[in-house]
């Protein structure tokens, strides 16, 4: 068996929550392979709304195994009181959730880092969700972080308090005060405690080395899906850099962050808006600084799962996805929030670049506001959507994408529940 990999195109936000849900059905365990608290993925069915920050999108299907694979950082605090809590009488969480020892652990001074990193960019911020993702990757990366399973053993509370000490040494070092911060509306002090509460009833959940669950599922005929984080266009290394996240989101990434070799991996599905949107700092090629900008946010209900901040918003960007699709592999092409655009007469389609005079379809090194995106027009289906029959227009309008992409679509998503949906 194969592992197939779910991931988003663009800058996140993308509806990997729904889509994960909706293909779950098919696989036997879905895990996650990076990333961290600074995720949202929002499922809605039965009139219920859920956003899991790092519990895997499957975790409502009863016969689906979740895993929080090594390449995810853990917050324990949120993963408790969140999540889990908060999810309990809906999933089977003790018994579907499995939890990687070797995942690192975002401790509280994480979270003051990431505050007092952030505040010293002034009017250069990167736009943190300020969840201590950057600096528990960083501390992973220099061999300082604490992973999950040194939490239970002998020594836990001597590195603790020295990677503690550490931090708030260099805080200080930063002139930094942390006093005013909080923490999921607690004081530092209050806020770790109930961290370390969390932290302790972690104990009583499936703490495992995934790397063999997983491998050893491939190897016994079942079928997995990895669920990526984020989106591409954040990626640390092939993303809008220095406006990205800490991981590697990419599919690549999901060999690294559960354990798998290159040669095992099957599908890609590549996930995209029909349109973009972009939380925080960074590039925007086609950003819409205008009423049909304000049109895409209040329709798409644009703010943040995790943060509640408004999101940019603009028209689609097929380069930014055709660079999206190779860096990934893509094979199956995945398209939400088509229904934003249902009432349009109008949409636009950036497919190419005009830099310095020149049209280009190729992503500069420099990706930088001097880019002018140029346009095509195509004309809108001005009517609700439904799973029988699709309007003439939005048909023209998936096909130029799926050409000009060179990949097939394989599902398009028509509303916010996990039934809205046409499948190809």
């Amino acid at each position: 068996m194969k592992i197939d990999i779910l991931l988003g195109l663009q800058w996140g936000d993308e509806g990997k929550g729904k889509a994960i849900d909706v293909l779950t059905p098919t696989y036997d365990i879905v895990a996650r392979f990076q990333g961290g608290t600074n995720a949202g993925h929002t499922l809605e069915f039965d009139n219920h709304k859920f956003i899991l920050h790092t519990i895997p999108s499957g975790i409502f299907r009863e016969n689906t195994q979740n895993v929080i694979g090594n390449g995810v950082i853990i917050d324990p605090y949120i993963l408790i009181n969140k999540e889990i809590n908060a999810i309990s009488s809906y999933a089977d969480v003790k018994k579907n959730l499995y939890i990687s020892l070797k995942s690192n652990l975002i401790l509280p001074t994480h979270r003051l880092l990431d505050h007092a990193q952030e505040a010293a960019l002034g009017n250069k911020k990167i736009g943190s969700t300020l969840k201590g993702i950057g600096p528990t990757y960083a501390d992973k990366t220099s061999r300082k972080g604490i992973r999950l399973g040194e939490a239970f053993i002998t020594g836990f509370a001597e590195k603790y308090a020295e990677l503690k000490q550490a931090h708030l040494r260099q805080i200080e070092h930063m002139d930094f005060d942390y006093s005013q911060v909080r923490i999921e509306g607690l004081a530092f002090e209050t806020f770790e405690d109930a961290w370390m509460q969390a932290l302790e009833a972690l104990k009583d959940y499936q703490l495992v080395s995934t790397e063999y669950l997983i491998n050893n599922a491939l190897t016994n005929g079942k079928s997995v899906l990895a669920e990526g984080a984020q989106g591409t266009l954040l990626d640390v290394d092939f993303g809008t850099y220095p406006y990205v996240t800490s991981s590697n989101t990419i599919a690549a990434g999901a060999c690294s962050g559960l354990g798998v070799g290159p040669s095992k991996i099957g599908k890609v599905y590549g996930l995209f808006k029909a349109y973009c949107t972009r939380v925080g700092a960074g590039v925007f090629p086609t950003e819409l600084q205008d009423e049909m900008g304000m049109y895409l946010q209040n329709k798409g209900k644009e703010f943040g799962s995790t943060t509640q901040r408004p999101r940019r918003c603009g028209w689609i960007d097929l380069p930014l996805l055709k660079y999206a699709c190779m860096v990934n592999g893509v094979t199956d092409l995945i398209i939400t929030k088509i229904d934003v655009l249902n009432e349009l007469d109008t949409i636009q389609v950036c497919t190419d670049y005009e830099i310095n005079g020149k049209i280009t379809q190729e992503i500069p090194y420099n990706l930088d506001h001097t880019i002018k995106p140029v346009y095509k027009s195509m004309a809108g289906w001005k009517q609700e959507l439904n799973k029988t029959k699709i309007p003439v227009q939005l048909a023209e309008y998936i096909k130029y994408i799926a050409d000009y992409l060179n990949q097939k679509i394989f599902l398009v998503s028509i509303g916010p529940d996990r039934k809205d949906n046409i499948i190809f």
